[in-house]
């Protein structure tokens, strides 16, 4: 089973994200959950969204405490949250940021990493971040983002997004 939290601010649109991406995933015909997790109401909090999916039925609707995957889509976050809590050994993290991968810190259970300057491409589209998390998952579950100029997001997020494999220090 894949396990997937998504860290964000209200407003930036986790929720949103982990639902499209639950909808793509079970047209492809995968057994999913997709828990948000709220806190404070307001905008500009820190949120959470919780995603699992596995070929399997999936009965735990729990939030996600040892995620496979970390997905943060504000950059200051990782500052104020501690986005890394739980992660499992050779977990996948996406960032949306334009820092270059020396420039940031991340715990060695860390080794993937998807990198993406999602609010500049937010900035002339709209939402990217899940397209950011197709590639760094190597998944192509990004078909229906509902608009247009999401659907143009999504493929210059997984277009853009440079993706790091620590262990080997590659990059695609």
């Amino acid at each position: 089973m894949h396990e997937i939290r998504i860290h964000g601010r209200g407003g930036q649109g986790a929720v949103l994200a982990s639902r499209i991406l639950a909808k793509a995933l079970v047209e492809e015909g995968k057994s999913v959950k997709a828990i948000p997790s709220f806190g404070f109401e307001r905008r500009g909090a820190p949120v959470a969204a919780f995603l699992r999916f596995d070929d399997k039925v999936i009965r735990q609707a729990t939030n996600i405490y040892h995620p496979n995957c970390i997905i943060c889509l504000d950059p200051t976050l990782p500052r104020s949250v501690d986005i890394f809590s739980g992660m499992n050994p050779k977990g996948v993290w996406i960032q949306a940021t334009k820092k270059t991968l020396d420039q940031l810190a991340f715990p060695q259970t860390v080794s993937k990493v998807g990198l993406c300057d999602a609010f500049g491409i937010a900035l002339d589209t709209g939402m990217v971040s899940v397209g950011s998390l197709c590639k760094g998952m190597e998944s192509v579950a990004f078909r229906d983002a509902a608009l247009d100029k999401n659907i143009q997001a999504v493929h210059r997020g997984y277009e853009e997004t440079k993706v790091f494999d620590i262990n080997g220090q590659g990059i695609s």
